[in-house]
């Protein structure tokens, strides 16, 4: 069945970087294009990085556009994001999810990573 499992999170000062891990299994990980989603306390998840199946097109929320780097090793059925400067505000619990910004396995969320950026 459908896993995905996120790693990396941890506690960071403002300005620091983590860099997030998602391993995927259970499905063709190179067929799709994959999304890293958060969600902060008392707030709806949202989208804030997508990368195509090959790693050649990418696409960023605004509040992260210039900071987090997102990439894909599909031969390791893995997906990063690298997260710089990182600010207060980007505290949340980190999720990813196959698809182009709307979750295709949306009955089947990883236990997500959470994000503390605190000084």
């Amino acid at each position: 069945q459908v896993q995905l499992v996120e790693s990396g999170g941890g506690l960071v000062q403002p300005g620091g970087s983590l860099r997030l891990s998602c391993a995927a299994s259970g499905f063709t990980f190179s067929d799709y294009a994959m999304s890293w989603y958060r969600q902060a306390p008392g707030k709806e998840r949202e989208s804030v990085a997508i990368i195509s199946t090959r790693g050649r097109s990418t696409s960023y929320a605004d509040s992260v556009k210039g900071r987090f780097s997102i990439s894909r090793d599909n031969a390791k059925n893995t997906m990063y994001l690298q997260m710089n400067s990182l600010k207060p505000e980007d505290t949340a619990v980190y999720f990813c999810n196959a698809g182009w910004g709307t979750p295709v396995f949306n009955q089947q969320w990883g236990q997500g990573t959470q994000v503390t950026v605190s000084s």
